[in-house]
C-alpha cells in the first residue's frame, strides 16, 4: 500500500515540561516550586528520585536543540517553569529565569524550530501552595500576572501558547489521590482546584491575547481516553458514563458548552465546586485549538462497593507497556474522531502520545522496536482520523528525552532519546532514527 501522507503543513514535533528534564532547581534565582517540596520528602516518589538535576537541560539545552534537529522536529512543545520566572509566584520577575527561556526560543527558531510553550506543566511555586495553592481563587489571578510576564517577555519568538497540561492529573492525582505534588486526598479541594484550573486557563488567555497579535494560537491540553464497559449490561455501561464524565466530560463540557455536566453535578454532590457568576462565559471563551494527550484507553465495570461505583478493568492477552497501560492506538481514532463529533474544536493536535519501554544500551545503540511499532501504529489512526475530516494540525511524541516521570522517578523511559543520568549522555533511540524518517517524509508506511 502506499504510504500514508499527511497534510504539508502538519507539526511535527516532541514535548518535554520543566520539572522533568531542567535541573537546577535551586540556581540562579529560581524559587522552590510544589514538585520540589514533594519530590524532597521521603516515600513520595522511586528510589528517592528528585528532579534537582534530572537531564540537565537548563545547562545542555543546546545540545537537546541539536537532537531536534537531528529527528528532523518543526516543533518543540516544552513548559515554562513559573518559579523560575516568578519565584514567589507574583511580584517582581527573575531576569535570569526569564532570560534561559529567552535563549531556548533563540536557539529553536535558529534551528527553524517552532516554539510551543505550555505555561503550566504542574510546578506551582511552593509559596502560593503555602497560601491554599490551587484551591485559592487568588492563584488564578496570580496565574494570569505570570502569563502576562510571560507573554509580554517572549511573545517575539513565540506564537504558539497552551495554558495547562493535563488539569485532570493537577486536580485529582495532585488533590484526591494524593500520588502527585502537593499530596493532598480530598475530593471537595479537588473539584474547587478543577474549576479554579478552568478559570485561571481564561485568564491566561485574556492575558496573552494583551500581549500577542494575529499570528498568536492559544489553547490547553487534556489527557482523554474512551471509556468502554466491560460488558453490555446497564450497570458497566452506567458505569462507563459516569467514568466518561469524570476523565473527559468534567472538563470538556464548561470549556465547549459552558456548563459542567448535569450528571457530574449531581454525582458529586455537596463536593461540587463554588462557581461565581460569569465563570462559566470566561471559561467557554474561544480557543484557537484544543490539545490531546493520549496514551490508552479505559475499560470499567460496576462496583457497588467502589465509592464511585466502578472499577477500572485490564483488557485479557492485550500487549502493555511499562507503566502497565495497554496498547490500543484504535482509541486514539476514536477519541480524535468523537471530539470533532461533539464539541467541533477548531483544530486539534496530538500533544503527547508514546510509550515507556525498559531501553537498554548494548554497544553504544538502544534498539526499541515496541516503541517504534507503538507510535507507527498510533500515527495511522492519526492518519486515518484526519482522511475522515478530523481538523488535526499536528503530534508531539512524548517524549523528547528519557526524564523524571514524576512519582516513578527515574524508572520509567518514554524519551526518543535514552538518556544516562549519571554521566548525562544522550544516545537517540532506533525509535527516534525512525520517527526522523517520518518527520523528513510526511508520510509514514501504510
Amino acid at each position: 500500500m502506499p504510504p500514508a501522507e499527511f497534510p504539508r503543513d502538519f507539526v511535527w514535533g516532541a514535548a518535554t515540561a520543566a520539572y522533568q528534564i531542567e535541573g537546577a532547581w535551586n540556581e540562579d534565582g529560581k524559587g522552590p516550586s510544589i514538585w520540589d517540596t514533594f519530590s524532597h520528602t521521603p516515600g513520595n516518589v522511586v528510589n528517592e528520585d528528585t528532579g534537582d538535576v534530572a537531564c540537565d537541560h537548563y545547562h545542555r539545552y543546546q545540545q537537546d536543540v541539536g537532537i531536534m534537529q537531528e529527528l528532523g522536529l518543526n516543533a518543540y512543545r516544552f513548559s515554562i517553569s513559573w518559579p523560575r520566572v516568578l519565584p514567589t509566584g507574583s511580584g517582581r520577575p527573575n531576569p535570569q529565569g526569564l532570560d534561559f527561556y529567552k535563549r531556548l526560543v533563540d536557539a529553536l527558531l535558529a534551528a527553524d524550530i517552532q516554539p510551543w510553550a505550555t505555561l503550566y506543566h504542574w510546578d506551582l511555586p511552593q509559596e502560593l501552595q503555602d497560601r491554599g495553592g490551587w484551591s485559592n481563587r487568588d492563584t488564578v489571578k496570580r496565574f494570569g500576572e505570570y502569563a502576562h510576564v510571560v507573554a509580554r517577555e517572549l511573545t517575539d519568538g513565540i506564537d504558539r501558547w497552551i495554558t495547562h497540561n493535563e488539569p485532570w492529573v493537577v486536580a485529582f492525582i495532585g488533590h484526591l489521590f494524593g500520588q502527585h505534588a502537593p499530596g493532598i486526598r480530598d475530593m471537595r479541594i479537588a473539584l474547587q482546584v478543577s474549576h479554579d484550573l478552568l478559570l485561571s486557563h481564561a485568564e491566561a488567555m485574556e492575558a496573552i491575547r494583551g500581549e500577542s497579535d494575529e499570528r498568536d494560537r492559544i489553547g490547553i491540553t487534556l489527557n482523554l481516553q474512551p471509556v468502554h464497559p466491560q460488558s453490555d449490561t446497564q450497570a458497566d455501561e452506567e458505569a462507563a458514563r459516569r467514568t466518561d464524565g469524570f476523565s473527559n466530560r468534567w472538563f470538556l463540557d464548561p470549556l465547549y458548552k459552558g456548563a459542567y455536566p448535569e450528571d457530574m453535578l449531581e454525582a458529586f454532590g455537596d463536593d461540587a465546586p463554588e462557581v461565581q457568576q460569569g465563570d462559566l462565559e470566561r471559561i467557554s471563551s474561544p480557543m484557537d485549538f484544543l490539545g490531546v494527550n493520549y496514551y490508552t484507553r479505559t475499560i470499567v465495570r460496576a462496583d457497588p462497593d467502589s465509592p464511585v461505583g466502578m472499577a477500572q478493568v485490564q483488557a485479557e492477552g492485550r500487549p502493555r507497556t511499562e507503566m502497565g497501560w495497554e496498547v490500543y492506538p484504535e482509541g486514539l481514532h476514536e477519541l480524535l474522531t468523537r471530539l470533532h463529533r461533539d464539541y467541533r474544536p477548531p483544530a486539534i493536535y496530538i500533544t503527547e502520545n508514546g510509550a515507556a519501554y525498559d531501553d537498554v544500551v548494548t554497544d553504544g545503540e538502544v534498539h526499541d522496536p515496541q516503541r517504534r511499532d507503538y507510535i507507527h501504529q498510533h500515527l495511522l489512526q492519526a492518519h486515518r482520523a484526519i482522511e475522515e475530516g478530523v481538523p488535526l494540525g499536528g503530534y508531539f511524541c512524548w517524549s523528547l528525552l528519557d526524564n523524571f516521570e514524576w512519582s516513578f522517578g527515574y524508572t520509567k523511559r518514554f524519551g526518543l532519546t535514552y538518556v544516562d543520568y549519571y554521566a548525562q549522555e544522550r544516545i537517540i533511540k532506533d525509535s527516534g532514527r525512525w520517527y526522523a524518517s517520518v518527520t523528513r517524509e510526511n508520510s509514514v508506511e501504510s
